[in-house]
């Protein structure tokens, strides 16, 4: 049986944060979105087909908002 890490711990509580309302995605700083970023790019969810599609959708609109907030766009709206 595998053991809960401190890194899956916080994955998990990132991940509940941003589920939990729309807005919270944007509440995010580019800190943790980058965190949150490295920890889901570290799991590995190559067995479920449904969770890999997820993760990589995820990854999509972090990456997404990282561009708006390093460029500028996206912070008022």
């Amino acid at each position: 049986m595998n053991e809960i890490t401190d890194e899956d711990r916080e994955r998990v509580k990132l991940l509940q944060q941003i589920t939990s309302s729309k807005n919270e995605f944007k509440k995010l700083s580019l800190e943790q979105l980058q965190r949150l970023q490295e920890l889901i790019e570290k799991k590995d969810y190559s067995h479920d087909k449904k969770a890999h599609k997820s993760k990589v959708k995820l990854l999509g609109k972090i990456n997404v908002r990282i561009y708006e907030l390093t460029e500028g766009r996206g912070i008022w709206g």
